[in-house]
């Protein structure tokens, strides 16, 4: 189980943060910089050593699928007609794996690097054989917007998950550790989403299930990479990651700067 050579990226969801617009384009498409947010997110994929692409998807995602069929970039495809939670995404695709590791790919995380953010979890996933979460660190006004870890320490910015924490108070907040849509899964993770009863809104969450292995004695690894986090999960924080990357632009950012002041 020591390869990870497919990548599951869910691109079913409904873009209700960023309606109307998600209605006319599906939110994935939408450029960052000069590229979509879910090219972005393939080309990480690929570059870290995936071979194989399993987008799950929905009826009104045709145009993402389209899309790289014109760059010439294979994939198969499942289906998640009911959106049930972000767990429930990922069980959609367990038909596409055999018996193996596989990593998740939630498409509102972009993270700039050196070395791509997949492939340092995947460095980490061979040694130690645990399923692995991407973490980054936060300031403590920000803490209570994200799900927050509490670890123990067991390696260079590699961590034991010991708890997680949705949107705490920055009070109760265990570490400033936050999840980021990153994963490698072993296929265990995968037998306790099959397993998994619904939870709040009906919906099957990731993280809810990474709780339950915790508790019954599983190890669940995260490892703080290294690189800076894109969010763009809301208007505000595509907003900015896009006026990120435009400021570093050699061609654009000189100029941008000059508008802003």
């Amino acid at each position: 189980m020591t390869k990870v050579s497919k990548a599951i990226i869910p691109i079913a969801g409904l873009g209700t943060r960023f309606l109307p617009l998600s209605k006319v384009l599906p939110k994935e498409l939408w450029p960052l910089l000069d590229k979509p947010v879910i090219q972005r997110i393939t080309e990480e994929a690929l570059a870290s050593g995936i071979k194989k692409i399993i987008f799950v998807t929905r009826p009104g995602k045709k145009i993402i699928l389209d899309y790289f069929k014109s760059l010439g970039i294979p994939f198969e495809k499942v289906s998640q007609n009911k959106q049930l939670g972000d767990g429930h995404a990922v069980l959609q695709a367990e038909s596409k794996i055999k018996n193996e590791a596989v990593a998740v790919l939630f498409g509102d995380d972009i993270v700039e690097s050196k070395t791509p953010c997949l492939a340092q979890l995947i460095k980490v996933f061979k040694k130690y054989q645990k399923p692995v979460i991407a973490l980054y660190r936060l300031p403590k006004e920000q803490l209570s917007s994200y799900g927050i870890v509490g670890v123990e320490k067991i390696g260079p910015r590699v961590y034991k998950i010991k708890k997680i924490i949705e949107k705490p108070h920055a009070k109760d907040a265990p570490s400033n550790l936050a999840i980021v849509g990153k994963y490698i899964l072993t296929p265990e993770v995968f037998k306790y989403l099959a397993e998994a009863k619904p939870g709040f809104k009906g919906e099957i969450i990731l993280t809810d299930t990474f709780t339950k292995m915790i508790k019954e004695g599983k190890e669940i690894l995260g490892y703080e990479f290294e690189g800076k986090w894109l969010e763009c999960g809301n208007k505000l924080a595509f907003l900015k990651s896009h006026l990120y990357l435009c400021l570093k632009h050699p061609e654009f950012g000189q100029h941008l700067k000059k508008i802003i002041k």
